[in-house]
């Protein structure tokens, strides 16, 4: 028992977001913009899935919920959520934009934004977050007989579930960006990605 296919969708834009600020685990609802980018995927993801067997799984951030409510509305699923989804913790960044990380936690920052796998201050590496979401999709994709799994999360959860499942975790990938998604197969030879960042 597997999904055919698993696809994995960023939710839409806060104002966090547009203010580039860490938001981490902090509960920040979608905005405007968000609500409508939530809209358009729903609608996009709904040519490509209507009729068929799907299974939506949500990180319980209300950022993510709201974006998967959209597509589980339209398909006229239940929604199901699950906190082992929810974003990367940033400790003591959440909240705060880059500069001002950059000013408090010089090297610390540094250190990330070289892609280093620093445990953040208060919050988690990005293995950690990498293991937690790719765990939770394998497991949610485990329960299922075919059809697709949608899996809607965080840019951070997202990108490191993905190179975990891969098995690349150093491969330099820029991250989903917001309302867009990735499509894997778990094929006998392995997890395969067959698209990324599409909206």
């Amino acid at each position: 028992m597997s999904a055919n296919r698993v696809i994995l969708v960023r939710h839409g834009r806060t104002t966090w977001n547009a203010d580039a600020r860490f938001q981490g685990q902090t509960d920040v609802p979608l905005d405007d913009v968000g609500v409508g980018q939530a809209r358009r995927t729903a609608d996009a993801l709904y040519e490509q899935l209507v009729g068929t067997h799907v299974r939506i799984v949500s990180s319980d951030l209300s950022r993510a919920a709201q974006t998967a409510r959209a597509l589980a509305t339209r398909l006229d699923l239940e929604l199901h959520l699950d906190e082992r989804l929810r974003e990367m913790s940033y400790g003591r960044w959440e909240g705060r934009t880059r500069d001002e990380i950059m000013l408090a936690w010089p090297e610390e920052f540094q250190t990330w934004r070289g892609g280093g796998d620093v445990r953040i201050t208060g919050g988690e590496s990005r293995s950690e977050a990498a293991a937690r979401g790719a765990s939770t999709i394998v497991e949610a994709e485990k329960e299922m007989d075919g059809g697709t799994l949608v899996i809607v999360s965080h840019g951070g959860t997202l990108r490191g579930a993905i190179l975990s499942l891969l098995d690349a975790p150093g491969l330099p990938v820029e991250g989903l960006r917001n309302a867009h998604w990735a499509e894997l197969q778990n094929t006998d030879r392995g997890w395969r990605l067959s698209r990324y960042n599409v909206c």
